[in-house]
C-alpha cells in the first residue's frame, strides 16, 4: 500500500524520508503540492497526539525535490515491541528510499551548549536497554549483525556544516545518549552518562538509526537542543517547555535541512 500511495503522488519514489521530532512539526510548512496520509489509515498504527506527534505521513516538494515527511514517530515508553519499532522504516527502506534525516528534540548535558542549539550528532550511545533488531532478521534488507562503526554519515555531516557556515548558523556536533524513558532523568544518571561522553539526551533516535542502518540507508541526524538536562539547570523539566523551545527554533532548523537537501 505504501508503495502505491507513494507512486501515486510522485510517479517515483523519493529518495528521502525526514522524520519530525517534538515541537518541529512546523517544518511540513515548507512543502508545496503536499498531501498528507494518517499512520492509522497507512501502517494500522496510532501515535500519542497529546505529546505532539500527530502521526501523519507528508508527501510534497520543497525546491521541486520530493519527500517523505514523518510527523511523529513511535517510542518504546509508549510499550512497543522490537516488531513494530522496525515496521515503519523498514517499510520506505524496502520501497527504496535511501537517505533518512532523524531530527528530535533533546536535553544538554554539555554546559557549552544552550536551549534554541542544533547539534549534529556524529555518534550515539545506547542506553535504552533495547536494540529494535531483536527478533527475525530482515535478510533482503540487511545482514543480521550491523556494523554501527559510522552510524551517522560523515558526508553528510561536512555537507550539513558547510550549509551552516554558509548561513552564518552556529552548529554543535556531539554524542546522543538515549534513555527510554518516559520520566526524565535522574541527576545521578545525567553524571553518568557525562561520563561516558554523551552531550545531549533523548528518548528517540537511536531506534531509528539502528533500522536504517541495518537497511543501509545513509542517516543524518540533527538535535535540536530545547533545555538543559536534570542537574545542569535547577528548574523542573517539562514536555511543554521541549514544545516551545521547539517552536521557537523550526526556522532555523528548517534553513539548515532545505539547503542541505539541495546538495543530496
Amino acid at each position: 500500500m505504501l508503495k502505491e500511495i507513494v507512486l501515486k503522488k510522485f510517479n517515483l519514489i523519493p529518495k528521502t524520508l525526514i522524520i519530525l521530532g517534538s515541537g518541529i512539526n512546523e517544518f511540513v510548512n515548507n512543502l508545496t503540492d503536499s498531501t498528507n496520509i494518517s499512520y492509522n489509515e497507512l501502517f494500522n498504527f496510532k501515535t500519542d497526539e497529546s505529546i505532539g506527534h500527530k502521526g501523519t505521513l507528508h508527501l510534497g516538494y520543497i525546491n521541486k525535490k520530493p519527500l517523505l515527511i514523518m510527523e511523529g514517530r513511535k517510542h518504546y515508553y509508549e510499550d512497543v515491541s522490537n516488531k513494530d519499532m522496525r515496521f515503519m522504516i523498514q517499510s520506505f527502506a524496502s520501497i527504496g528510499v535511501k537517505n533518512i534525516i532523524i531530527t528530535n528534540a533533546c536535553g544538554a548535558m554539555n554546559e557549552s551548549f544552550k536551549p534554541g542549539d542544533i547539534m549534529v550528532i556524529n555518534d550515539h550511545i545506547n542506553m535504552m536497554g533495547l536494540n529494535p533488531l531483536v527478533g527475525d532478521n530482515n535478510n533482503a534488507l540487511g545482514p543480521r549483525f550491523v556494523d554501527m562503526s559510522e552510524p551517522y554519515d560523515i558526508e553528510f555531516r561536512e555537507m550539513i556544516f558547510e550549509v551552516a557556515k554558509e548561513n552564518n548558523i552556529l552548529l554543535r556536533q556531539g554524542v546522543y545518549v538515549s534513555y527510554i524513558g518516559p520520566s526524565y532523568e535522574t541527576k545521578a544518571e545525567i553524571r553518568a552518562f557525562r561520563m561516558l561522553g554523551g552531550d545531549v539526551v533523548g528518548m528517540s533516535t537511536v531506534p531509528e538509526v539502528i533500522i536504517a542502518r541495518h537497511a543501509s540507508m545513509r542517516v543524518l541526524g540533527l538535535s535540536l537542543i530545547t533545555n538543559m538536562s536534570t542537574g545542569i539547570t535547577k528548574n523542573k523539566l517539562s514536555h511543554e517547555e521541549v514544545l516551545e523551545i521547539g517552536k521557537q527554533s523550526v526556522n532555523k532548523l528548517s534553513k539548515l535541512i532545505i539547503n542541505f537537501l539541495e546538495r543530496i
